[in-house]
């Protein structure tokens, strides 16, 4: 199940992990290296309407992010942002945040906001082929369930 907030995120092609209540996408724009979408799976557009069972599993899912992550580039802290401003199913922005800038293959990600607020506007559109290289690293560093 999908809703239309994951397919404007790139559902399926950004997909780095599915659960039975989330969906885990790389974001199309990196606000920092490893920005990730966490999107709930129904169409639920405020926080309170999801279900009990999906609130119990988002435990799991976070904790499988932050490892997941974590695996793949040491983060320093790490932003989990509601907006709902355009997208109207419940979705999370996941932004890592790096005291240093780092560096994807010939890219450099600085994290321009730090140590404040993530700098939305500064994300990166990277090219196809490298967001879809970086979709793959960090998917092989997810942990298994």
């Amino acid at each position: 199940m999908s809703n239309a907030t994951l397919v404007k995120f790139g559902l399926p092609a950004t997909l780095i992990a599915d659960y039975k209540h989330w969906t885990v996408l790389l974001r199309p724009a990196q606000v920092t290296l490893g920005s990730l979408i966490l999107g709930a799976k129904g169409e639920w557009s405020a926080f309170s309407q999801i279900p009990p069972q999906a609130f119990a599993e988002l435990a799991h899912v976070t904790h499988c992010l932050e490892t997941g992550l974590r695996n793949f580039r040491a983060y320093d802290k790490i932003n989990y942002l509601m907006l709902m401003m355009v997208d109207p199913h419940v979705h999370f922005h996941v932004i890592p945040r790096y005291a240093a800038a780092q560096r994807f293959e010939d890219v450099e990600f600085p994290d321009t906001g730090w140590p404040g607020q993530p700098n939305l506007a500064g994300a990166l559109t990277l090219p196809a082929e490298t967001h879809a290289r970086l979709r793959d690293t960090i998917r092989r560093d997810w942990p298994k369930d």
